[in-house]
This record gives structure tokens, sequence and C-alpha cells, in this order.
């Protein structure tokens, strides 16, 4: 017979207490000194610097080595080429000590999750012991969106809970409404596929067998999420096996002075750059982006979803004289009937990932940034819904633009401190998302997810143009992937691959060029795909004069021709569609093909079959500084190299350029 016990057990953090009751006497101390954890002092480091470091050193080397041999794992492109996955250590409150390189917007995001289940008594039921693993991907919890699955591991040393790894990877599909990992055709987080909320799914080191069926079956990609899973699990225990290592060797009371003490380094770390590279004073900027619903190819299963729309995220930054910092979203929409929303852990996560590449760029990425904020994020807003049907397959959608209005109003600091090299006019908008799915070549279920869009241009500086097709804000570390490598993940072949010429905004230096590729299909079966991004309206602005990004399109066709043009040996539309008020492509084809060649950038599936075409245009970055001061030896440069359409140099720049001898223009 089960008897319930009213007799208090003792907690599984050392000295008694429950994981809830430590968690709240961090906060408690955290709240009345504004040192986290009420460390006003950092004994550890000052009474052992060498020693600190050389763990901090070491935790940290093992967290990326841990990465970078688990990723090998993964089948999944993403993962292994890409670098879509993130591991984090966590102490026994659930705060991140160290993060590996990657998406670390999922330092924020994993934390929540183990929070979560210290909140809500998980510690008895279902309970946590040594050797357990949690799954969780659920957004209501804090998750950016269900592609994004984490596996959470406790640690255990002497029988007390002292830690939590966790471990993130972005899985091809989720077995949501639309193939791919980031589908558009819901509208509410019932549509958005397989969620789990902070399940047990291991135990003794060891999957569930019902974990493993029930997930293998809910999702499109069966042997991508197997290893993916596999990856995670991996990397979790390299990373545990390191941390009872350092324990062995140091004992706990040593660690967990520093577990905790990183962390409010970290807090004074930020609070230190603050005062060093900015100037007291209210910044005020703005982002937008568009939803256009109302157009017929976005299919809605809701009539009332069918309404164009703008998001818009307002941001006053106040930086106080004392280095201390508030982000401040008054204003911004409220959330919407699509998948572009966000919970407010996605959103304040985002500062791991933009300070990281601005205002604090240095290894000890932890929650101490996060203690070191003041956010304001009015309830019932995109990025803070009061509704638990909202949808957030691609929070992405807005997330990168409203973060673009952060890098403004720090970069305005920067030039008023004279840190020119640091300014940076904004980040691109990380689109055109190519998904969909279908049967592939290999005759499979299969869903696709390109991460070409991991290189997009980014924005200017105030002394340098920006870089060509070189990052995406989520994962610093750009790379497009290999053409060869996404022709065996895709059963599209590669009709070309180019710079995608004015996709960088205008100014004295040029934001960086993304780029395009130009997809055929070949060798599929009940195959569709859709449009993933901003074509209406730009979604970044330039800087102190500079332009923003050219916006999206789309070309599409169908009925193409292009079987028997093989056949005939009549010319193909390879290569850039350089010039989209001069198209060639259509020339190219056949004229009865249909095509469309418009700004609906955002759609939903459409059925593509063999020989249609697709092109998946990643954009630029914006720019800074007015045009007309723009060196001519750049603009020359820009003419030789398609940066720049001859028309534009005289309407933007302001430049007489002519062709001389050799084609080359001066």
């Amino acid at each position: 017979m089960n008897v319930m016990s009213s007799e208090r057990r003792e907690g599984l953090v050392r000295g008694g207490l429950t994981l809830k009751e430590n968690r709240a006497r961090v906060l408690d101390l955290t709240a009345k000194t504004g040192h986290y954890a009420g460390l006003e002092t950092l004994a550890l480091k000052q009474s052992d610097p060498i020693g600190y470091e050389k763990m901090f050193s070491k935790l940290r080397g093992g967290l990326v080595h841990a990465r970078e041999t688990a990723k090998k794992i993964a089948a999944s492109p993403i993962v292994e080429q890409e670098g879509e996955l993130c591991f984090t250590l966590y102490n026994a409150a659930g705060d991140c000590v160290l993060t590996s390189t990657g998406i670390i917007i999922h330092v924020g995001t994993m934390g929540a999750a183990i929070k979560y289940m210290i909140e809500n008594g998980w510690e008895t039921n279902p309970g946590i012991s040594p050797g357990d693993m949690f799954t969780n991907n659920d957004c209501s919890i804090g998750n950016v969106h269900p592609c994004d699955i984490a596996t959470i591991v406790p640690i255990f040393w002497q029988d007390k809970l002292v830690g939590w790894v966790g471990g993130v990877t972005h899985v091809i599909d989720t077995g949501s409404v639309g193939p791919g990992s980031m589908s558009t055709g819901q509208i509410q987080r019932f549509g958005d596929g397989y969620q789990i909320t902070c399940r047990k799914t291991g135990i003794n080191d060891v999957p569930l067998r019902d974990w493993l069926h029930e997930s293998q079956r809910s999702v499109r990609t069966t042997k991508y999420w197997i290893l993916d899973e596999r990856t995670r699990i991996a990397g979790c225990h390299m990373i545990r096996d390191l941390v009872e290592e350092v324990l062995e060797e140091h004992g706990v009371d040593h660690w967990e002075r520093f577990a905790y003490e990183v962390i409010e380094e970290g807090r004074r770390g930020l609070q230190s750059r603050v005062k060093a590279m900015t100037i007291p004073g209210t910044y005020r900027k703005v982002a937008f982006v568009d939803v256009p619903y109302a157009h017929e190819d976005i299919g809605c299963p809701s009539a009332f979803a069918k309404i164009d729309s703008i998001m818009h995220a307002p941001v006053e930054m106040t930086i106080n004289a004392d280095a201390s910092w508030r982000l401040d979203f008054e204003g911004a929409s409220r959330w919407g009937w699509h998948t572009y929303n966000a919970n407010q852990v996605a959103f304040t996560s985002g500062i791991w990932v933009m300070m990281t590449q601005t205002l604090v760029p240095t290894e000890r990425i932890n929650d101490g940034a996060y203690y070191g904020t003041k956010f304001r994020l009015p309830k019932g807003t995109w990025m803070n819904p009061d509704d638990r049907r909202t949808g957030h397959a691609y929070a992405w959608h807005f997330l990168v633009s409203s973060w673009s209005a952060l890098w403004r109003g720090v970069s305005t600091a920067y030039y008023g401190r004279g840190y020119l090299e640091e300014v940076n006019a904004g980040n691109g908008n990380t689109s055109n998302w190519l998904q969909g799915g279908g049967i592939n070549q290999d005759g499979e279920v299969h869903a696709v997810n390109s991460f070409e869009t991991a290189a997009t241009g980014t924005g200017a500086s105030a002394i340098r143009d920006g870089l060509n097709h070189a990052a995406a804000i989520w994962n610093p570390e750009g790379d497009m992937g290999d053409m060869e490598i996404w022709e065996l993940a895709e059963p599209l072949i590669y009709l070309g691959r180019n710079v995608k010429a004015n996709s960088g905004g205008y100014g004295k230096y040029r934001g960086g060029c993304g780029f395009e590729t130009l997809r055929m299909v070949w060798k599929a079966e009940d195959w569709t795909m859709y449009f993933m991004g901003n074509g209406y309206m730009v979604s970044d602005w330039g800087l102190m004069g500079g332009y923003p990004s050219a916006t999206g399109y789309r070309f599409e066709a169908h009925d193409t021709g292009i079987a028997r043009r093989i056949a005939a040996g009549e010319p193909l539309p390879f290569g850039a569609d350089l010039d989209p008020d001069h198209p060639e492509y259509e020339t190219r084809i056949d004229r009865s093909a249909r095509v469309k060649r418009d700004h609906q950038a955002m759609t939903t599936e459409a059925v593509f079959e063999n020989h249609d075409l697709y092109l998946n245009y990643i954009r630029g970055g914006p720019g800074f500084g007015d045009p007309l001061d723009r060196d001519p030896a750049a603009i020359e440069q820009d003419l030789n190299e398609r940066a720049l359409l001859p028309r534009y140099a005289a309407s933007v720049h302001g430049a007489v350029a002519t062709k001389v001898a050799g084609g080359r223009w001066q």
C-alpha cells in the first residue's frame, strides 16, 4: 500500500535544504545585498587567484571540448557542420556557472527549465537521482522554440545534488503541422509540434524505452532525432565526469564557492564594462517586422489570423551613473496569431548572445549578466505573452530584429566614448529560412531546414564595412555550410551560390552583403517548401545616416521545362539573380512556367515538383554613416565585386562610374 507521509525529508542540497529552499535563499541574499548570493567579497578568487583561474580554465575548456567532441555523433548538418548546439554548467540553484561556445542563448532557457523543476517540486515527484536525465523543449517554460531540445543531467556528490549540466541541439523536425523545425502554417502552440515539459526520460544513464518509442514516432526525421539525443547525452556525461574530477581533486566546498563566486564575478564584469565603455543616459531605439498574413499564399486554419500586421519593439535603454542599466520595452506590440511570439526568458536570454559579441566579449558567460540587468517586458506583449495558446515555432522572426535596436543603442554609447571600432550598426535579419519536407532522394520521409542563413551579412562599424555572409546573431561562429553536405541532406541541387548585390545597407561604411542560392528539386516526392523572412519592410536600421539592409523577396518557379531544356541542351538558370528588377532566370525557363516573384517573403507550405526552382536569399547587414561620404575607391570595389549595381552608384552615393577596358568600373 502506498502511504503519504507528512514527515519532512532532508533535501537534496548540502546542509539539508531542499532545492526550492536553496534557490529561495540565493534569491533572498541577492535581493538584500545587490550581490549574487550575498557575495560582497570574492573570497576564493582573492585568496587563491591562480587556483581560481585554473579551475575556470579546466571547466571552460572541458565544456568546449565536450561540445566539439559530441557534435561528431550527430548526423544532422545543422549540428555537426553548423554547430547548432551548446553545453552549459549550472550550480545547484540552477544558475549558469560556465558555458561552451555555440547557441549560447540557451544559457537562460536550460536554466529556466532547471528552475521550473526546482520550483515545482520535481525533487519529490518524479524525483531526482544520480543517473537521471530530463528532456525539455517547452516554450511556456522559457524555450525559444520547440526545435531546441535540451537534455539536463543532475550532478551528485556524496548523495547531494551539487550542480546540473544541460545540452541543447537544434533538431531538423519536431512533428509540427508543417515539415521542418520552424513551421509557419499553425497559429497556436497546439500545432507547434512535439513539446516535452522537463520529463524524466532516462534512469541510470539509460534513456527510457517508452520515451524512445514515443519520441521517435512523434517526428519525421527519426535517425537525426536519435543521434541528436545521443550527442546531448554524451556531452552532458563528459561534463559531469569532469566536474566529478574537480570534486575529487579540490573538494565539494571549493567547488561550491567557485560555482557561486564566478556568477557574482560575471555580474561585476558586466558592470565594469558598462562603466568603461558607455555614457550614462537614456537611449531610445525601435525595431519592426512585417507579418503579411492576408496573402493567398498564407494558409491558416482560422480566418481571424488572416490579417496583415506589424510587430513592434521599442526599447528605452537607461545607463545609470553607478553603471547599472535597465532595458524597458514599454509599447511593444501584443502577441499575435502566428508562430513569432517569444517567452520572456527567450527574449532576455538574448543578452548573452548580444553581449558576448559586443559589451562583454569574454569567456565568462554566465548568469551574472542577467543579475546585472533590469528588464521591463510588459505582460501581454509578443515577448511576454499572457495566453498559453501562443505559437513560438519561429520566434526568431522578430527576436533577431528586436535585438538590433540594442546593438544601435549600445553602439551610440560606444561612439560617444570614442570606441569607434566597437560600433556596430546592428545585426542582419537571419533569413530566408528554406524549409519543407516530403519523400527525399533516398525514399525516406524527411524534412529540411537549411542553415545557410547562419552566414548573413554583419552590420558596418564606424571605421569599416561589415563582413559579407559571415555570421548570425544567434551563433557568431557563422558558417553557410558546404553545398555538397546540403545536397546529401536535401533533395535540392544547387544551380548557383553568389554574393547578393545591394543586400548590404548603404553608408559611408557598407553593411556586409548577404548571398543567394538557387535550388532545383530533384528526386523528391510529395515535396513541399515555404519561405520565411521579411519582405514588405526593412527589419533593421542603419546608424548615423547609414541605410538598412535590403528587404527580402521570393522567387519560385513551377513547370519550368528544365527537364526538356537539359535534354535539348538549352540554357539553364545558373548563377545569380543579380538584378531582381531586370530578371534573367525567367529567360532560361519555359515561358509557360508559373513564376512567383514578389515581396511575399513569408508563406506556408506549397507543393514543389521535380525541376521546380526555389531562390534562397540570405540577408545583408545595415550600414553606417552618410552614403555620400563613401570613399570613391570603395564604390569602385563594390561595383567590380558585384556588391553594388551600377545605377545605385549615382543614385545613392552621388558617384559617376564608367566602364573601362576589361569591363572594370572606375
